[in-house]
């Protein structure tokens, strides 16, 4: 296993419960940024969906094996305007993911491209898979008598 992620698979709706009753701007609550993870040429791939956010408010970070990923998207208003809906997520999101001892975390590469935050995590050489050679036997060798 490459990593262990938090939250689980229910956070979605607990992020949408908390926004309902305490409102989007909850002091100390961020909501989690949605993920994919797969394995593309001995590296691990996140990928992070972080459309209209500044890539200079996108924070990435390794700390004892725990990556973390924040960005912030600021809501743009104009004099004027007045919501007729509001469905947009706005406000400070962060993911944490631990990371196993079999990646490379001294050199992880991130890119940020049309809306999508990709962090490439090379995996340790000694935890690649490798072919192991079976060897032909010769004949069995006569033990001496005795």
């Amino acid at each position: 296993m490459y990593l262990t992620t938090q939250p689980a698979p229910t956070s979605r709706d607990f992020d949408r419960i908390v926004r309902r009753a305490f409102g989007s701007g909850t002091a100390g609550y961020a909501p989690a940024l949605p993920m994919d993870a797969i394995r593309r040429d001995g590296q691990l791939v996140l990928r992070f969906d972080i459309p209209g956010v500044d890539p200079q408010k996108i924070d990435v970070t390794v700390d004892k094996g725990v990556l973390s990923v924040s960005a912030t998207r600021e809501e743009i208003k104009t004099e004027g305007e007045s919501p007729v809906a509001r469905e947009r997520l706005f406000g400070s999101f962060t993911r944490r993911v631990r990371l196993s001892d079999t990646l490379d975390a001294d050199a992880i590469e991130a890119s940020n491209s049309d809306g999508v935050l990709e962090i490439r995590i090379p995996v340790r050489e000694e935890a690649k898979p490798r072919k192991i050679t079976v060897g032909a036997t010769t004949e069995a060798q006569e033990l001496p008598a005795g």
